[in-house]
């Protein structure tokens, strides 16, 4: 039942089944609970989404290689570490607010607006509204729990492309 010693598409299935959990406990908390997703937020979401294709792509095929084993397992840390890039700095803003917290525009209107590079910088420099925690658990915000997932996925990747093949 330990989950390091699971085969390499095992391990990629759980990681595929866990970022579907963690978007479809965002969803639920966005149209149940009624908390609205800051920008950072959305772009955490799609991290996670990005996160969750590698790995299920990375479990359907499960290469023999260690080669194609160790591709999944970087593309994956890729997507988690942009995660957590994005978790990090929300976590941060939610630290250390702006002294004058100010709602940004949309995200919509920005993309209309805006090219996609300035809506991408304008996005990660945060408004005021991603430093507000509407929701935790334990004491930490969903940011928070979004970077320490971000990290333990992150973790399960490079451990499932790097170490020795296992087989059922």
């Amino acid at each position: 039942m330990n989950p390091l010693q699971w085969t390499f598409r095992e391990q990629c299935l759980a990681g595929f089944l866990a970022c579907a959990g963690l978007l479809g406990f965002a969803v639920y908390t966005q149209l149940q609970m009624g908390l609205e997703p800051c920008p950072l937020c959305i772009f955490q979401r799609l991290a996670f989404a990005a996160l969750a294709v590698v790995f299920l792509v990375a479990g359907l095929h499960a290469p023999r290689g260690a080669t194609g084993r160790r591709l999944y397992g970087i593309l994956a840390f890729v997507a988690a570490a942009v995660g957590m890039g994005i978790a990090g700095r929300h976590v941060w803003l939610q630290l250390n607010p702006p002294p004058i917290p100010g709602c940004g525009p949309p995200l919509e209107f920005m993309r209309e607006t805006m090219s996609t590079t300035n809506v991408i910088r304008r996005v990660l420099t945060g408004s005021g509204d991603c430093g507000n925690i509407d929701w935790t658990f334990l004491g930490l915000s969903m940011p928070a729990w979004s970077l320490i997932w971000f990290v333990v996925l992150g973790g399960l990747a490079l451990h499932a492309g790097f170490r020795g093949r296992r087989t059922s």
